[in-house]
């Protein structure tokens, strides 16, 4: 009999009795299954005989559900498949029929497959295994083996590397975990096949403009469309994210609430004037808000589920982006969260919770059933262990709540243009707004300005250009308290350095320096756009453009006020000094670009803005100002007018050294540099228009910047594009284009970062203050040109 006849003619591996459902995996096997499928570059091997088929059975066919695994996990990125066996390889190839992607190994490690270049032979199957990792770069191997010779295997193994035996307890071994039996082993390959694609690709989030935004200033929080929290960082907006289910699915946390009934959600709205989310089911609503700081380094969350019908929860915390596993331990007001870092408890009075212990911490669910008069509430407490009832009932705190977001939205002149999604614009601020008085430039982290792209970067932060904009846009509409806030913010900074000239583009809301930018591998990032970064590289850029947002700011605070601080003052004149000393330099400029420096247009006008500023202040109110400012602005308008110009492009260019268009160069007209009659400004526009404006956005620029991929059109561009429009009287295409940016906010008002019309979905970080005082700023120019 030929060897392939003896394959037809070979039993199949026999399924258990009872069935073909194996029993579940142990849970260290589990928790080692999510491990390995979080990695970057991730090499299975398994032997043949004990691992894909038992040993003395009889079978010679590998267990087909493990076979479907090997394939699956052949096919994704990153991920490298062999099975290493003491048969020949030909052998192997005929009886497995497994595809070519998988490496076969045969002979104890001697005989490789024609794919593989092992010089010299392994001598063994441990050798065999180190000479795959180091050809597939394995950053961790699992290695499943059952027959004979395995432990050299896995005493080879280290560090993120996972042995696992097939066997009963009789077997002694080396190998950290264990399965029983063949069919157990093929569950283990299922398992991290599932979690491998999920991790690679992304599980389905929601859209991101669909996210709503909950806010306390302390604390920020996204709400899904179907009323899960889907992020959510503590202590800080800034710290590792408890619920990151957007950047990483179920794995990365889970605090969900759904009708018991499965009925799909028919709506979410705020409730009017307040951060307050409300999101609508059959007979169903859920309420969502952060609760006013009930002290330092605490955040309530409060969920409120009323209606007629059951629902079910669903609260599995996951710290540190999910890199903590948590223990809940049932309490009879709630349930005590361990493994943390810090305290919390979820306060769920009279909810009887069911605790499954999974592979990356515990999960718990509960039905409640609320009723029309006695709504069901639970409150996550982060940073405290206090399970107590609460001083003041549910619906007090909610009301007081309204009257902060609300009471203050009166005090505001909002434009009669796009009145509601101005006052929402208002509010989403105000929310990014901090206690310290630093200013987030988004709410989150690594949400793509490519799906599956590269370009994911962490804007929780406070840069001094975006903050400075987003109080100005506020104090634009009466609110003076956030630009104090930000300035003595600033103030606060600057005093911590030699000199002004030093400051770095962004810090942490604190105001103190970041931390090495880092990479969370574990993490399969938004829809599998990796990586998912936390800190932020740009802060040790040169960035010569941020004095001028600054010093305007503390120009519009003056002028609304009709008094000059000294403080103000003082710090107008040393960003003065510091533009006379550094403009001149090359830049990275306000798109941060991770490439050369260049000598930037839009960072020589903000230098001009800064002197010109800083003269009108000193003749308004009766200031010094150094003498050579004013020349000196008159010298930076003359260098940039004639530099910044290109014949061939007839535009103003990015930078002196090139014909590239970049929207960021609108400001030479839009700063009043230069008049916005000059025909090179209106010859900018159209420019622009022609080469940067994809019907409802505009690109920032199309030149190479050094990194891969591409991106949407950005927000803040479209809002300058519409001002130009204005500013050169061409109002009806203002108009067209402002209408196509009212149509990019979300279903509660948000606007993100970016905006790709060819796929006409939503991108970037969420929700974006450029986007959204680039809003304000048009309404506003729309009611005057009106």
């Amino acid at each position: 009999m030929t060897l392939s006849q003896a394959v037809e003619a070979a039993p199949e591996v026999p399924a258990r009795p009872g069935g073909t459902v194996p029993d579940p995996l142990p849970m260290d096997v589990r928790r080692r299954v999510s491990a390995l499928a979080r990695t970057p570059r991730l090499l299975i091997a398994c032997d043949y005989d004990g691992a894909l088929t038992p040993v003395g059975s009889g079978a010679t066919r590998p267990h087909p559900e493990a076979v479907r695994a090997l394939r699956e996990l052949a096919d994704l990125p990153g991920t490298a498949c062999s099975v290493i066996s003491s048969r020949t390889v030909s052998e192997l190839a005929t009886l497995s029929r497994l595809p070519a992607e998988i490496h076969l190994v045969g002979s104890h490690g001697a005989e490789p497959d024609g794919t593989l270049d092992m010089a010299p032979a392994p001598a063994d199957k441990a050798d065999a295994l180190n000479a795959l990792r180091s050809h597939t770069e394995a950053t961790a191997t699992c290695y499943i083996g059952g027959g004979d010779g395995e432990e050299p295997v896995f005493l080879r193994l280290t560090g993120a590397d996972a042995g696992i035996r097939v066997g009963d307890e009789d077997t002694p071994t080396v190998a950290a975990h264990r399965v029983p039996d063949t069919p157990a082993a093929a569950a283990l390959l299922c398992a991290l096949a599932a979690e491998r694609r999920s991790w690679v690709f992304g599980e389905r989030p929601s859209p991101i403009e669909r996210m709503s935004l909950l806010s306390n200033q302390a604390s920020v929080a996204l709400v899904g469309p179907d009323a899960r929290l889907v992020w959510m960082c503590h202590p800080e907006p800034d710290s590792p994210a408890l619920f990151a289910e957007v950047l990483g699915g179920r794995s990365a946390g889970v605090f969900a609430v759904a009708p018991a009934h499965q009925g799909l959600p028919l709506g979410q709205r705020y409730e009017r004037g307040t951060m307050t989310v409300r999101t609508r089911f059959s007979r169903l609503e859920v309420t969502d808000y952060l609760a006013p700081a009930a002290g330092e380094g605490r955040t309530d969350l409060v969920r409120r589920i009323s209606g007629t019908t059951p629902a079910t929860v669903e609260f599995a915390p996951r710290p540190d982006f999910g890199r903590a596993a948590v223990r809940l331990v049932p309490h009879p007001r709630g349930l005590v969260v361990e493994g943390a870092g810090f305290p919390m408890v979820l306060h769920a009075p009279g909810v009887e919770w069911h605790i499954d212990h999974e592979g990356n911490g515990d999960t718990a669910r509960a039905t409640v059933h609320p009723s029309s008069e006695r709504p069901v509430v639970l409150e996550l407490r982060c940073g405290t262990d206090d399970l107590s009832a609460p001083a003041t009932g549910e619906e007090d705190r909610r009301r007081a709540l309204h009257g902060h977001w609300s009471d203050w939205l009166d005090t505001l002149t909002l434009p009669e243009t796009a009145r509601r999604l101005s006052a929402r614009s208002a509010l989403t601020l105000r929310a990014l707004c901090t206690p310290s008085g630093g200013v987030m430039a988004a709410a989150t982290t690594s949400l793509p300005e490519e799906i599956g792209g590269v370009r994911n970067w962490d804007y929780r932060y406070c840069w001094l250009r975006d903050g400075a904009l987003t109080v100005q846009a506020l104090l634009s509409l009466g609110s003076t308290a956030e630009a104090d806030a930000f300035l003595d913010w600033v103030h606060r900074v600057v005093a911590s350095l030699p000199g002004p000239e030093l400051l770095r583009p962004l810090y942490t809301l604190r105001g103190t320096d970041l931390g090495p930018e880092q990479v969370v591998e574990t993490l399969s990032g938004y829809a599998g756009s990796r990586p998912v970064r936390v800190g932020n590289l740009a802060d040790h850029q040169v960035q010569m453009d941020v004095f001028g947002p600054v010093v305007e700011l503390i120009d519009r605070l003056a002028e609304a006020r009709g008094t000059l601080a000294d403080r103000d003052w003082d710090l107008v004149r040393s960003m003065a000094e510091a533009v006379a000393r550094r403009w001149h330099e090359p830049d990275h400029g306000i798109w941060e670009e991770r490439d050369e420096p260049r000598q930037r247009v839009y960072s020589k006008v903000m230098c001009w803005v800064t002197l010109d500023r800083a003269v009108g202040l000193a003749a308004r109110f009766g200031r010094t100002a150094d003498p050579v400012w004013e020349p000196l602005a008159a010298d930076i308008a003359e260098e940039v007018t004639a530099k910044g110009w290109s014949a061939t492009a007839g535009a103003y260019t990015t930078a002196y050294d090139g014909d590239d268009l970049d929207a960021a160069s609108l400001h030479i007209g839009l700063s009043g540099l230069l008049d916005p009659s000059d025909t090179r400004f209106q010859a900018t526009v159209t420019a622009v228009e022609a080469q940067l404006r994809e019907g409802p956005t505009v690109y920032r620029y199309r030149r190479h910047d050094g990194l891969p991929g591409g991106e949407g059109g950005f927000h803040l561009c479209t809002s300058w594009l519409i001002e130009a429009y204005l500013a050169t009287g061409r109002r009806a295409e203002a108009e067209e284009l402002f209408t196509h940016l009212v149509d990019r906010a979300g279903p509660t008002g948000l606007i993100p970062e970016e905006f790709d019309p060819v796929s006409e979905r939503a991108l970037g970080n969420h929700p974006q203050a450029y986007s959204h005082l680039g809003l304000i700023r048009c309404a506003q120019l729309l009611d005057r040109a009106g």
